[in-house]
């Protein structure tokens, strides 16, 4: 199958992004994925797989992905794999300039349990009429169209976190029982990341084969086992490097790495920065 790709976008990354992207075959995100700012993902046709922070969900056209600050996550194909999405990144800086005093009420979707939106058909019709509308602003380019995304992640954010004050989450369960597992191991991991973790050792511990184990976990985060772990641990130390005083000599081990230059390594081969350089710029 040819992979067709429309894509178009605007803005730059931290401060607002906005990009469209519509796609005719299978995809999956190659790099394994968190950030220092919010994003949020409309699903407009299609559907996709969405791993996020310690669960998978299965996302459908007319979908809102709310994904907190540092919090890993990834895509993955389902179906056909032809789907169109929109994606909104931001920073607080430019949310407070665009809200104010009602930045708070406005970052209520990220702060929920669940990371997904089902809006009843009547708020989605509407939504989807804004988020085209953001569509066709971005392909046509007419005079003015630098003042729509603002004015559309607004809009969006606003409908979002009114839809919450007036209505109890619905519930999003696990598509198998599988599924659920796999959230429990991975919830394991994320409280157990500064210790020692072994395949083998979790696959006893979650009475699960080693290789079943290995096989699901890729299958349903997108993540090898080894890769995840790996991703908690820098990810944890990145927040340390940014919020404590700790050496980068203790931080290093409070994250569960027993060689500092091993650390360093992994460090920037993920972040694409030294442990000290990533420091500086939040000292």
């Amino acid at each position: 199958m040819i992979n067709e790709l429309e894509l178009y976008s605007f803005g730059s990354t931290p401060e607002l992004f906005v990009e469209y992207t519509k796609r005719s075959a299978p995809f999956t995100m190659e790099n394994d994925h968190y950030h220092d700012y919010y994003e949020i993902y409309y699903m407009l046709s299609g559907q996709r797989i969405y791993f996020i922070k310690d669960r998978s969900y299965s996302i459908e056209q007319g979908d809102l992905v709310f994904i907190h600050k540092h919090e890993l996550h990834k895509t993955m194909q389902a179906g056909s794999g032809s789907h169109e999405r929109l994606i909104f990144h931001f920073n607080d800086a430019k949310l407070l300039s665009l809200a104010g005093k009602h930045t708070e009420l406005l970052l209520t979707p990220f702060n929920q349990q669940f990371h997904i939106i089902r809006l009843p058909r009547q708020e989605q019709l509407a939504l989807e009429q804004l988020m085209r509308r953001m569509v066709s602003e971005m392909k046509e380019e007419p005079a003015g169209y630098e003042l729509f995304p603002a004015y559309a992640l607004t809009g969006l954010l606003l409908s979002a976190a009114r839809y919450i004050e007036q209505h109890d989450p619905a519930p999003l369960h696990h598509a198998t029982p599988m599924h659920a597992k796999i959230s429990e191991v991975i919830r394991y991991i994320n409280a157990h990341f500064a210790e020692p973790l072994r395949l083998g050792g979790l696959a006893e511990h979650f009475f699960i084969s080693p290789y079943y184990l290995s096989r699901m976990f890729k299958d349903i985060t997108g993540f090898t086992f080894s890769d995840y772990v790996i991703l908690t641990r820098i990810k944890e130390a990145q927040r340390l490097l940014r919020e404590s005083d700790s050496s980068i000599t203790e931080i290093a081990a409070a994250v569960g790495f027993d060689n500092f230059s091993h650390f360093g390594k992994t460090f920037k081969k993920i972040t694409r920065d030294s442990p000290r350089g990533y420091r500086k710029q939040y000292k």
